[in-house]
């Protein structure tokens, strides 16, 4: 029997439960299409979404929701879809089974971090939520990859210990605000970096955007309780910059496909894949308003997205704002 399953067969579930088998686990990697489990049984392969990794031995792709009855439970499933799922897997769960989050984001009208909804829907399993700059591709081929792993220091470390290979490095952070946070926002900023690109702007651009665009994550994330060292680690600056510059970021390339003078709607269905920062562009420009934190990056992104704006006047508007100081709390100790 699988000691750990993982709940969603699409990239980033597929690639953790090939690690997972590698790292000598039996596994139960459960999709909701019978036909596509059985054609990856069949070949060995998740052609739709990792193709070219193969499936190890221990590796069992299945729709079998009874072998949620496992140690660890993975739940790889997009942000909007966490609620639901945790509610379909529930029944199955064994007590006191540890649930390890890796979707990134904040659920639409309650503002809630995945792993309230969580706590909200599984209130007798320990949460803990992993991050970081760890595409799916490059995990399914072993590539060395570190990621953080955020819950209390006993179910934190007992992920760690399930998780961490040779290749795959496990980090462990108590601020489990901070991480989801980072890994929520920077999705938002990837997607700007990614029309900024499809504009023809150069590495000047991209660079001021991850920057300004990290300190308005750190801004609003310090605002909702995140450490401000978090958003210098792994799910802030280093699922940042991943995140921003890679080929396989589905929010860059989304960006591009904007900046280009696509609209949402075609950029959307030419993916093929959920883009986590449409709705995380207006979630954070809603607490933006909501908590009167300045996101001047972000809101631009809202208008980009939801208003119809036009790219270029929103570049424009960026850099015709008002002086600033950098650093506002560095000059108000250094002038004083």
């Amino acid at each position: 029997m699988p000691n750990v399953a993982v709940y969603g067969a699409g990239s980033w579930g597929s690639a953790l439960a090939v690690l997972l088998a590698r790292a000598g686990h039996q596994v139960a990697l459960i999709g909701r299409q019978p036909d596509q489990m059985e054609l990856m049984k069949q070949h060995c392969e998740n052609a739709r979404y990792l193709p070219g990794v193969v499936l190890p031995a221990g590796l069992l792709p299945t729709t079998d929701l009874t072998l949620l009855n496992a140690n660890l439970v993975v739940l790889s499933v997009p942000s909007h879809s966490v609620r639901e799922a945790a509610r379909l897997v529930k029944p199955y769960l064994r007590p006191g089974c540890i649930v390890v989050n890796t979707g990134k984001g904040l659920e639409e009208g309650t503002y809630l971090r995945l792993s309230e909804v969580l706590k909200e829907e599984l209130p007798h399993n320990p949460i803990a939520v992993l991050s970081g700059p760890s595409h799916a591709e490059e995990v399914g081929m072993d590539m060395p990859t570190t990621v953080v792993v955020a819950s209390d220091v006993g179910t934190a470390e007992v992920v760690q210990d399930i998780m961490m290979t040779p290749n795959f490095r496990v980090y462990t952070n108590p601020d489990v605000i901070g991480v989801e946070l980072g890994g929520a926002l920077k999705n938002v900023v990837a997607l700007c970096t990614g029309i900024a690109e499809g504009l023809g702007f150069g590495d000047n651009t991209k660079a001021a955007l991850m920057t300004r665009g990290l300190a308005e994550i750190a801004r609003l994330g310090v605002a909702l309780g995140g450490h401000p060292l978090t958003f210098t680690g792994l799910s802030g600056v280093g699922d940042l910059i991943v995140t921003c510059t890679s080929l396989h970021s589905r929010n860059r390339r989304a960006g591009v496909a904007l900046g280009q003078g696509k609209s949402l709607e075609t950029v959307l269905e030419e993916i093929g894949m959920v883009v986590e920062g449409v709705r995380a562009t207006r979630i954070a420009y809603q607490l933006s308003v909501e908590k009167h934190i300045s996101m001047p990056i972000t809101e631009q992104a809202y208008k980009i997205l939801f208003e119809g704006a036009d790219p270029k006047v929103a570049v424009a508007d960026l850099m015709m704002r008002g002086k600033r100081h950098e650093l506002e709390e560095v000059v108000a100790m250094s002038w004083l």
